[in-house]
């Protein structure tokens, strides 16, 4: 079944869930916390079809025709969990003791910080077709991996160096080409972001020839960038 985190994977625990609200709900608190009498008795109702179809559905009396009525009233009894969580469970009106007696966890209220990326970020290269070039994004080995968040994506700085350097002309155009090979990462006057583990630049046909330098950095969610990478650099086939 697809379910939410929250709501139990097992069928008797998600059976045992439904029933703790029974008993919660039914000693007083479902007129307080604004609840109608029919959504408790439809809980009450999918919760026994549930029950019951579970029970004709043990290894002994399984078949085809109780396996899908099972599947069907479990669909039902979760879809009407989550439609009481995301109406009636809420913080206010109900306190996070009330959430709590109702076997759910609170919402932390304080989110977790994201820091930025402490890890550095490389790639190989390969050479797919004519003018292109494709990075195989990864972190540098022994760098230290961060938490899931701050490694959110790559950002790929660049820069074209065509034979001899760029003329000025070239150097202040739109393309800002190099004047001479890059050696740190601030040096590169363009970026992409990407979240994938591979990039595929597919530079004009006139820039075949020329040197492509890169450097890469991870960021986190936020946009905060991690240390620099190594530059590298290839020449566009």
């Amino acid at each position: 079944m697809n379910m939410k985190d929250w709501l139990p994977h097992g069928r008797e625990e998600q059976l045992n869930l439904s029933q703790l609200w029974q008993t919660v709900i039914t000693t007083a608190k479902a007129a307080a916390w604004g609840i109608p009498a029919a959504e408790v008795t439809a809980l009450k109702t999918l919760a026994t079809a549930a029950e019951t179809a579970l029970a004709a559905n043990q290894p002994a009396t399984r078949n085809k025709v109780t396996v899908a009525q099972c599947e069907a009233a479990f669909q039902a009894l979760a879809g009407k969990m989550r439609f009481f969580k995301n109406h009636y469970f809420l913080i206010p009106p109900l306190a996070e003791s009330d959430i709590v007696s109702l076997g759910l966890k609170p919402k932390d209220a304080k989110p977790t910080p994201i820091p930025p990326p402490a890890a550095q970020a490389a790639a190989e290269v390969s050479y797919p077709g004519a003018h292109q070039l494709k990075l195989h994004l990864h972190l540098v080995p022994g760098s230290p991996p961060d938490p899931r968040h701050s490694d959110y994506g790559y950002r790929i700085y660049y820069g074209l160096l065509p034979p001899g350097g760029a003329s000025v002309e070239a150097a202040t155009g739109p393309k800002r080409e190099l004047l001479k090979a890059a050696v740190t990462g601030d040096e590169l006057p363009h970026s992409r972001f990407t979240r994938r583990p591979s990039e595929m630049f597919d530079f004009a046909q006139q820039d075949s020839g020329k040197t492509a330098y890169f450097s890469v950095r991870f960021e986190n969610a936020k946009g905060e960038p991690g240390p620099w990478g190594p530059v590298f650099h290839a020449v566009i086939p």
